[in-house]
């Protein structure tokens, strides 16, 4: 993974989840704020995917499990997609922060698969 693009990916998943989960506390319903964040997160996930098939190849393959980070990286795709879907489902308030905490999940995962990419023991 490269570092400066692990970083970006986390921060902005975390600023869209803050943006969602504040926007659905304060009772508005999934928009195009709300909807672009996640779908912005989603973008960054596929370019990952992207970098992930190209880096072994260019030389920076993976010191953990191959297993794990890929099973992070498809549950961490879906998640976006999942939220989307579900705010155009259910058009509520609370489907904006449920698309909130899935971003944060997002971020979460973003920072373990780079632990799992980097470090051989993870």
């Amino acid at each position: 993974m490269i570092l400066w693009f692990t970083i970006a990916q986390i921060v902005v998943a975390a600023v869209a989840g803050a943006l969602c989960i504040a926007i659905g506390l304060a009772g508005r319903r999934p928009g195009d704020v709300s909807v672009g964040s996640l779908a912005v997160v989603q973008l960054l996930l596929i370019a990952q995917i992207v970098v992930a098939i190209v880096a072994p190849f260019a030389g920076n393959a993976p010191a953990g499990n191959v297993l794990e980070f890929w099973t992070y990286l498809v549950s961490a795709a879906v998640l976006p997609l999942a939220g989307i879907i579900w705010a155009f489902v259910d058009r509520g308030r609370w489907s904006v922060v449920v698309m909130g905490v899935l971003a944060l999940a997002v971020a979460v995962m973003t920072y373990r698969m780079h632990v799992i990419w980097t470090v051989a023991a993870a």
